[in-house]
């Protein structure tokens, strides 16, 4: 079959059907760029931390090396002014963006999208939205397998390394917005992915799990029926999991005052424990089946 041109979508169709271009050809590549990607940035090394980027750190940064040998620098952030997918500074530096308004059903796909047109764009600009991608490569493609170095931030002053970023109207607006709801954020360095949050009075601690969720909803049961699904030696409180980009999320309410170096032993503990409870492979008790099934009545999923 010859291949259909994409064109835009009032356009006619180049197949010579006399639609435009989005009543005929057009829906198949709609359809496919929409198409929902359960776990997108599987096989991406840190894919936790990705996901955490994408869905519960307000501000951090980490650099990225593509597969492709590239003099540019590329930084991997939660958000940049406006909802921006990308921004490129006037040294040439490139701010790719996880968290945007925007997109189709893969996330990866719309990174990747908007990295390639931001080594395109021109210095001091930056990268805006844009209709579905379509079919192309994703960051597992792009991105090299080197882990996430993640800094978090207190603000999104970073933001404003130049003056590049102060020029569009209503980015100054925006830094301000922003930084008036960004939440205390710390990234224990004992454990992988896990997150201490202060949400304005409450403490918790926010972990993105790598584990196939059933085997992890095991896991979890068997410590909560053990007497071992809070954190150990600090006050906490298990309160359930949300899904986000398809791993699950566990998630502990901390006593107020309760820092993230109070939790760095108690989560390594706990992993230790929850490494333990994977390892065991009899089949779920009577109790807990019932807590594997309020474990999994307490979840939420964020996309």
């Amino acid at each position: 079959m010859t291949e259909i041109p994409a064109v835009g979508l009032r356009e006619p169709c180049p197949c010579g059907s006399g639609k435009r271009y989005k009543a005929c050809h057009g829906k198949a590549r709609a359809r496919e760029s929409i198409a929902h990607v359960t776990r997108p940035f599987a096989g991406l090394v840190s894919e936790c931390d990705w996901v955490a980027f994408r869905e519960i750190v307000p501000a951090a940064t980490s650099p990225l090396t593509l597969r492709e040998a590239t003099d540019r620098r590329i930084i991997l952030t939660t958000v940049l002014p406006l909802a921006w997918p990308a921004l490129v500074r006037d040294n040439g530096d490139i701010y790719l963006a996880l968290q945007v308004t925007t997109g189709s059903g893969d996330p990866s796909r719309d990174a990747a999208d908007a990295l390639l047109r931001a080594l395109e764009t021109e210095l001091g600009a930056p990268v805006p939205p844009v209709g579905l991608p379509g079919p192309g490569p994703r960051l597992q493609d792009l991105v090299s397998d080197q882990p996430l170095v993640v800094t978090v931030h207190d603000n999104f002053d970073y933001w404003m390394a130049d003056e590049a970023s102060v020029d569009a109207p209503g980015v100054r607006d925006s830094l301000d917005r922003a930084n008036s709801k960004v939440m205390p954020t710390v990234r224990l360095t004992s454990v992988d992915s896990a997150y201490w949050v202060d949400m304005g009075g409450k403490v918790f601690l926010r972990w993105v799990m790598p584990q196939p969720e059933e085997a992890l909803l095991d896991a979890l049961a068997r410590l909560h029926v053990a007497g071992h699904i809070a954190l150990p030696d600090v006050p906490s409180r298990f309160v359930g999991s949300f899904r986000a980009d398809g791993l699950l999320v566990p998630v502990w309410e901390l006593t107020e005052g309760t820092s993230a170096q109070d939790v760095e032993s108690s989560a390594a503990t706990f992993g230790q424990q929850l490494a333990t409870a994977f390892d065991v492979t009899d089949s779920l008790t009577s109790p807990e089946r019932r807590a594997r099934a309020g474990l999994q009545n307490r979840q939420i999923t964020l996309r």
